[in-house]
C-alpha cells in the first residue's frame, strides 16, 4: 500500500519538501481510518500538511487503495527532541 501511494504521488509533494514516511490503516471503533505519515527535514506545519492532504486525497480516491468507507488523516511524523 504504502509503495503504491508513493509511486502514484510521485514528485507531486516535491514543492512542499515533503515525503511520505508511512501509511497504514487502523480500526477505532466502527472507524477505519487511512493514516498517511509525512515527513521533512524540517518540522511540517500545519499549513504544509493541508496542501498535501489537498494533492494526496485525488490520488488516492482514484487508486481505490482499500475497500469500503474510511477517515483519511494526513498527519506530521513527530520530531524528537534535541
Amino acid at each position: 500500500m504504502k509503495e503504491d501511494l508513493i509511486k502514484e504521488v510521485g514528485n507531486k509533494l516535491d514543492e512542499l519538501n515533503v515525503y511520505i514516511y508511512d501509511v497504514y490503516t487502523e480500526k477505532e471503533g466502527r472507524d477505519t481510518y487511512l493514516r498517511v505519515v509525512l515527513d521533512a527535514e524540517d518540522i511540517i506545519d500545519i499549513d504544509r500538511v493541508v496542501k498535501a492532504t489537498k494533492i494526496i486525497d485525488p490520488i488516492i480516491e482514484k487508486m481505490n487503495l482499500i475497500e469500503g468507507e474510511y477517515i483519511l488523516d494526513v498527519y506530521a511524523k513527530s520530531k524528537e527532541s534535541v
